[in-house]
């Protein structure tokens, strides 16, 4: 089986559509893949879902904004919700 790398980790787990903190994606991540990964990396990761080569890797649309943001209502951070139409 391929190692999941955490590109991968973190699409698996946004593709689901709804709003996931990096703390949520932090914790599912570690007890469903056993990898840690800090907030730093998954906000690359995040990021990188943006650029071309993870359109083209996991079928996304090749234009247009696919990651929103919302802030965390009465708290620090944000929210990150994966669009794929």
């Amino acid at each position: 089986m391929k190692k999941l790398s955490i590109n991968d980790c973190v699409y698996k787990c946004m593709q689901d559509g709804r709003w996931w903190t990096f703390w949520e994606l932090q914790k599912t991540i570690k007890e469903k893949a056993n990898k840690f990964y800090g907030e730093p990396s998954i906000s690359a990761a995040i990021r990188d879902l943006r650029k071309h080569p993870c359109r083209v890797k996991y079928n996304l649309p090749m234009t247009g904004e696919i990651v929103m943001r919302k802030r965390i209502d009465g708290g620090k951070g944000y929210k990150y919700r994966l669009i794929k139409e």
